[in-house]
């Protein structure tokens, strides 16, 4: 089924803690704020890629199931 991810770039401030749980679905812009590699998350990533989500503070990551 697998999982749809976007980052709020109005609400993350760059704390990297997506990135550094999640690196295979989230990487750093040259600011160091999130950017999602692949909207669509494969099955094999889908709970750390909530886990990231879960670790914002700002809660700038929305997921959704596709």
């Amino acid at each position: 089924m697998g999982l749809r991810v976007s980052v709020d770039p109005d609400e993350c401030v760059g704390h990297g803690r997506c990135y550094e749980i999640a690196p295979d679905v989230f990487r750093a812009d040259d600011h160091g704020h999130s950017v999602v590699i692949s909207a669509h998350v494969a099955d094999a990533l889908a709970d750390v890629a909530r886990q990231a989500a879960a670790a914002c503070p700002e809660e700038a990551i929305a997921i959704s199931e596709r």
